[in-house]
């Protein structure tokens, strides 16, 4: 399983959001060029979350994006479900009564099991925890 790029990028800007805010909005550009995505691409994704109550938009001179609520409160599950990406591991689970066999198949159990335990993991970490992480690492490297 593989998670998309949407998904990626937009948890990867979150924390470089939550580094570099100290409070004040941080202009897309700098995330940009520090993280090395695409403005455009960016752009997209803070619309979605923007959308999603986890950023707030700032605009005028010195605007940017803000987090919306404490980097503590904010769940990476709740990041990649504001830029529509699904946490299931397979197509048919996306449907909303499930698999569409005329009988569940065999192996739906392991399916739905496996999606919950990866939205588990993903809520039990906080954009702060990765911000820390992220943290001791340019620490280790200066």
């Amino acid at each position: 399983m593989r998670m998309s790029t949407k998904a990626q990028y937009a948890v990867r800007a979150m924390v470089n959001l939550d580094l570099h805010s100290a409070g004040l909005p941080v202009a897309l550009k700098d995330i940009s060029r520090r993280e090395d995505i695409s403005q455009a691409y960016l752009e997209q994704l803070f619309v979605k979350m923007r959308r999603g109550k986890i950023v707030q938009s700032v605009r005028g001179p010195g605007g940017g994006y803000l987090l919306a609520r404490p980097a503590e409160e904010i769940r990476i599950d709740e990041i990649i479900d504001s830029v529509e990406e699904s946490l299931v591991p397979v197509s048919c689970m996306e449907q909303k009564n499930g698999c569409q066999c005329d009988e569940q198949c065999v192996t739906h159990n392991v399916w739905q099991g496996l999606g919950e335990r990866i939205r588990q993991f993903l809520a039990s970490i906080t954009l702060a925890d990765l911000t820390a992480e992220a943290r001791v690492k340019l620490q280790s490297n200066s």
